[in-house]
This record gives C-alpha cells, structure tokens and sequence, in this order.
C-alpha cells in the first residue's frame, strides 16, 4: 500500500507510531486506518506533516449539498473553496466535513435541522457548526447527522422520529445535542433510521428503528430512542450502515451484517424473507478490512480485503455492483482481480473506489453522482479522470464527496 494513501485496512499485529520532534521526523509501523491517521495528525503525534487536502464534490445539487454556492447538478468533480485543510468527509442526503484544525461544517438541505447550525435554512455552501475546534469525525445521514469529538463525547442532530438520535426523545434538533456524557466513543455510522457507534473499548452500540432487525439487539420492530449494547464482545473494529442494513468488522478481520436482506445486502446468501435480527458473520475469512463505507438510502454493500481485492453484493440494478451484470448478489464477489483498491463507497445507483495509487473509479448508473460526466451507465468500474491525487470518497444519496492529497 501506497504510504502516502492510509486508510481502509487493518492489521492483527498492533501498529505503532514513534512521534515527530519539532513537527517534523517520527515513523509508523503496521497499517492504519484513515481515521486512526486523523487522530494522530491532530494531536501532532503523526511522524509526517500534514499535507494539503482539497475537497471536491459533484452530483445533484438541488439543495446546495456540492457546497459550490449554486443549485446546478454537477456531472464531474468540482473543487469546493481554495482551502487545503479538509480532513475527512460524509456525503448523505446533506454534506458534512471536519477539518484539520478540528472545526465542524455542513451544508445542503436542512427541513430537519440537519445541518446542525441551529437553522432550518438550506446552505448551498459550507457554514461551520459553532465555534468548537474538538470535532474529529462526522458521519451524515438522509436527515440526521452524528458526531465524535476529540474527547470521546458523541453528538447528534436533525430528524429524531424514530428516535436516531439516541437522546431519549423523538423530537428534532437543529444543534448538536451530546448523547449522554460518556467519553468513550470512538467511531460512529449513520443510515436512515438508525445509528451505530464502536466504543474505546470495543463494544458495539446501535439504536433507531427496529424494523428487518435493523438495531441488531435481536428484536424485531422495536424503536430504541438510546444506544443499546449489540452482544457483549469487545473486539469491534469498523462499523458502516445502509438503508435499514449494517455492516462491521472484527479486530481478527472477520465481516458481520445484519439487518434487512430484501436484495440480498447482508451477504450471507439470503434475499427477502432472510432479515437478521443480530449480527451474522459472512463466510469464514479474517481478512476483511473496511466493511463498506455506504450512502444511506442504499441495499448496496462493499468492502475492500486487506490483501486490496474489491468485493460487492446486494442490490446490482443499476450495475453498482461492478461485476458486468445488473442480477442482485446475495453473497460478496470479487471484483476484477486487481489487489491496489484501497477505499469503497456504495450509493444507490453507482458506487466509487480509490485505488492505491490515487487513481478515482466509479460504475453503475450514468447519474451526475458518479462523476464521470459520460451519463452512460457501466457495470464495470471506470476510471474518473486523469488524476492520481485522490484519498477518499464518501458517495450520498444523489451525490459524491472527495479529497484529494497534495
């Protein structure tokens, strides 16, 4: 793997960081997750210096959620603002980013107060959410948006009718509320009902509607309005949600789902009628390493291995899946036989890569929110461009979000 492009795989043997002196030197060892990298940068700990990061989004823009100030679908990426200090992005109906010195903003449509800046006015451009510059990650979703601060405390906001954002209540809100007040939350995941959150500790938390088991606390359309442990293990790694589906792997790199499989999206060879209340593991392999970092509003899974092979299942209408077809895959396949992608992300009509060596792919469907600016559908992955820049790519419901790395 590319040094220069962490992200998206574990490792059994713990990873270790010697710190720079003087801002400058240090070294790492193992491999590291994205966000593990983030979190290292801002407390100066990361042996390199943090490098420019510009953002760039395209797709639907009806409600101003490419941050480009204007309302105009964009076929192919856009750079957003001049600045080079965006850090890690999440693309749902709205956008959101955190950046490098710590600040929260959002942008898009906001009925539900899900921008989190205390209105319910749409933004066509990004509008940073307080004052506070302990923000270290942001995951959105069709209209709430959770967050993790620096100190382990999780935020939410936005719609709360099925009680997503883990305060106790159902009622809406337009800024960030804490949920509860403990300091261990590490990781969190947002679908269109439900989220999930990975504790410090490794337990795994979920909470929203419970219709198809979407919980995964082994009932079936029960509501649950605070988190509620998932089983009592203590060795989670990576959580990602779909529609009414999750997704999450293991410290021993083992893949597990639950939730809905109407279109066969969990991946353990079942379709409609096969729902899992709790968490199942997919097949027997322990080399799993992102467990697909979705758009809500999607049937779509995807995953990359640690060995770098691509791998897609569930809902194939539009050629999402990747494999030279539109039939719906019930169980994970493999993608090509390439071993250099390095990060995935899953909408609901096309899906997007980053490669190792920072080249952008997409397929599916020929909507503006694959970027390629053909409109013709493929079912196989295309390359985006020319440039080799690219970090990560987190794909919305009718648009995309990326960075790129200088």
């Amino acid at each position: 793997m590319a040094e220069r492009f962490p992200g998206g795989v574990i490792s059994k043997t713990p990873p270790t960081v010697t710190p720079p002196t003087g801002g400058e030197g240090g070294s790492a060892s193992g491999v590291w997750s994205l966000d593990e990298v983030l979190g290292y940068e801002k407390a100066g700990a990361w042996p390199k210096k943090v490098l420019p990061r510009e953002l760039y989004a395209w797709g639907s823009n009806t409600n101003g959620q490419v941050g480009d100030n204007t309302q105009v679908t964009r076929s192919s990426p856009v750079q957003i603002g001049a600045l080079t200090d965006w850090s890690q992005v999440s693309a749902g109906i709205v956008s959101a980013s955190v950046k490098t010195d710590g600040t929260l903003w959002t942008w898009g449509a906001n009925s539900s107060g899900q921008l989190g800046d205390g209105t319910t006015t749409a933004r066509s451009s990004p509008v940073q959410v307080g004052a506070l510059t302990n923000w270290s990650l942001v995951a959105t979703s069709s209209a709430f948006c959770l967050a993790v601060k620096t100190d382990g405390t999780m935020w939410s906001w936005g719609i709360n009718t099925q009680g997503q954002l883990a305060l106790g209540t159902a009622v809406n809100q337009s800024s960030p509320n804490q949920v509860g007040a403990l300091t261990s939350w590490a990781k969190v995941a947002t679908g269109t009902y439900n989220g999930t959150a990975i504790k410090t500790d490794g337990t795994l938390w979920s909470w929203g509607a419970g219709a198809r088991g979407a919980v995964g606390d082994s009932t079936n359309y029960v509501y649950r309005s605070s988190p509620v442990q998932i089983g009592a293990l203590s060795n989670w790694y990576t959580v990602s949600r779909g529609e009414r589906h999750a997704l999450a792997t293991k410290t021993d790199g083992t893949l597990w789902a639950w939730g809905s499989a109407v279109s066969g999206q969990l991946g353990d060879n079942t379709r409609l009628g096969g729902d899992k209340s709790s968490p199942v593991q997919i097949g027997a392999l322990t080399n799993w390493s992102v467990a697909g970092l979705m758009a809500a509003a999607t049937n779509t899974s995807v995953a990359v291995k640690t060995d770098g092979t691509l791998w897609l299942w569930g809902y194939n209408g539009s050629g999402q899946i990747g494999d030279g077809t539109t039939n719906n895959r019930s169980s994970p396949v493999q993608i090509g036989v390439l071993t250099d992608w390095n990060q995935a992300t899953a909408g609901p009509s096309a899906s997007l890569a980053v490669k190792t060596d920072g080249t952008l792919w997409s397929w599916g469907s020929g909507a503006a929110s694959r970027g390629h600016n053909s409109g013709v559908a493929d079912s196989s992955p295309v390359q985006i461009g020319a440039r080799t820049d690219w970090l990560s790519v987190s794909g919305g419901g009718s648009h995309t979000l990326a960075i790129t790395i200088g």
